[in-house]
Formats: structure tokens, C-alpha cells, sequence
């Protein structure tokens, strides 16, 4: 990494500098170290700010492409009986154009790997989440396989995590999510914890093991208080498997493409022959 490299050679240079004008080595010693970490943190604070400015860059597309979603969820909730399927699709249109452009954005921070350590695992975190919203399975895969130090996704936080147990999952891997969950569950407490908890309690009952499911849920709904989790328990307790729904959890559940939400009511205009509203 070129941060490590000028931090090495500003070092070497300060402990010539010192050698030559006869200081002791102790002190030369001290000032070389001193001159190494104050470069390193001189040059990752430069990187950062950079960075930052970079990713305040991509923070305002994801925004901006909410707001105008939500003026149009708004528009038609201000105008009732419109069509309710239209507006889905529009929706699902907008989503995807959002995340294929903040898919192409994360090239603009390929140029600095070269400075961050892990810089190529921030992008490829970011890179997995885009190509999951934007069901390009295949390749959230291969990223997730990829691993290693510098080259995988990190899983900081729950949503991250759950995409690869999702993965997992459909991959016919339910040890591999099973190991995932334990190992991650640990790190998000509170209602951190609920959508992990929610997916893996899931896949338990879709592999025919509502009993696993039941008893994760007694940690679940202890763990984050969630009233989900309490229903679910439950049900399961009276044998009402295919009663069982994470459907309480709302968007994040919905947002793993694991089941789809429930289509909305259509609303409905009541008014005389003329038309005129009630």
C-alpha cells in the first residue's frame, strides 16, 4: 500500500537526516518510529477525507433517488383509486435504476485501494448489496467467494449478513447459514439481532424443523422483545406451522427476496352517478 510505502521512506529519510548530524541512536530510534506513525496518520486522514467526499457522492444518489420515490408513493396516496400495480412496477423501475447507478459509482473508488488496506473489501461490501437489490445472484456469489483479507465483503452489519445466509440458503447450504448465524449473531445486540434471528428461525421451518425454530425463537423474542417473534413462538407451540410469518419485520424481510410482500388493497373511490366523492 502506497500509505505504508511513504510512511517507510519518510522514516528512512528522518533517521538519515538524524544519523548524519551525530544524534544518538536511541533518539534517532525514537524520532524514526515517531516519523513512521505521524506520516501513516498524516496520509490515511488525507486518503480519508477523500474518500469520504467520494462516498457523500454516492450517500446523495441513494438519497436522491428515494426522495423521488416517495414523492411518487406520496402523489398517489393523495389521489385514490389510482392503479396500484403501475405504481409498483414504476417503483421496482426506479429501485433498479438507482442501484445499477450506485453499482457503477463504486468504480470511482477503485483508485484508492492502492492507499486503504481494506478499501477492496469496502468495495466489494458495497458492490454484493447493489447486485443482491439488484437480484444478480450470480455475482453476489462469486463475491462471496472470493474471501480473503483484502478481497471480501465485510459483514458489519445485519443486512450484510443475512444476504450470505440468504445465499446460503438457496445454495442449498443450511449448515453453512446455520455456522454463519452463530458466528455473527453474537456481534448485534438489542433488535440488532432481529432479522437474523427472523431468517434463520425461517429457514428451520422451510427444512421441516419448527422445534429448532421454536427454540431459537424463545432466544429471539428474549433477545430483541420483538412482538414477531413472540407470535411466531406461538404458533409454532400449537402446531400452527403455516401460520408462521416473518411478515412483521416488513421491508428488511422483503428486501432478502426470500418471499414477496403482500400485494396492498386496492383503494376504492365511492361516489354517485355523477361522480362526485363521499
Amino acid at each position: 500500500m502506497l500509505s505504508l510505502l511513504i510512511s517507510v521512506l519518510a522514516s528512512i529519510a528522518l533517521v538519515g537526516a538524524l544519523t548524519a548530524t551525530d544524534i544518538n541512536r536511541p533518539t534517532t530510534i525514537f524520532f524514526g518510529i515517531a516519523g513512521f506513525i505521524a506520516s501513516f496518520i498524516l496520509v490515511g486522514f488525507l486518503v480519508r477525507k477523500k474518500v469520504e467526499k467520494v462516498q457523500n457522492e454516492l450517500q446523495e444518489i441513494m438519497m436522491g433517488g428515494q426522495k423521488r420515490m416517495n414523492r411518487k408513493v406520496q402523489q398517489f396516496q393523495n389521489k385514490p383509486g389510482g392503479n396500484i400495480k403501475l405504481l409498483q412496477r414504476q417503483i421496482e423501475a426506479d429501485q433498479k435504476v438507482v442501484y445499477k447507478q450506485g453499482l457503477d459509482f463504486t468504480e470511482r473508488l477503485e483508485p484508492f485501494k492502492k492507499w486503504s488496506f481494506l478499501m477492496g473489501r469496502q468495495i466489494a461490501t458495497l458492490r454484493m448489496q447493489f447486485l443482491y437489490q439488484l437480484k444478480e445472484f450470480d455475482q453476489v456469489d462469486e463475491i462471496l467467494a472470493a474471501g480473503g483479507l483484502f478481497r471480501g465483503p465485510m459483514m458489519m452489519e445485519p443486512m450484510q449478513v443475512a444476504m450470505k445466509m440468504a445465499r446460503q440458503y438457496k445454495n442449498k447450504d443450511v449448515a453453512g447459514a446455520e455456522k454463519t448465524f452463530k458466528r455473527r449473531i453474537k456481534w448485534f445486540r438489542g433488535d440488532r439481532g432481529t432479522l437474523l434471528y427472523g431468517l434463520m428461525s425461517w429457514i428451520f421451518v422451510k427444512e421441516g424443523d419448527p422445534e429448532k425454530a421454536r427454540q431459537l425463537l424463545i432466544k429471539a423474542k428474549d433477545a430483541t422483545g420483538n412482538e414477531t417473534f413472540t407470535r411466531n413462538w406461538e404458533l409454532l407451540s400449537n402446531d400452527k406451522v403455516k401460520s408462521f410469518s416473518n411478515a412483521g419485520l416488513g421491508e428488511e424481510w422483503y428486501g432478502l427476496y426470500l418471499e414477496n410482500p403482500p400485494t396492498p388493497k386496492q383503494q376504492r373511490v365511492r361516489g354517485n352517478a355523477k361522480g362526485r366523492r363521499f
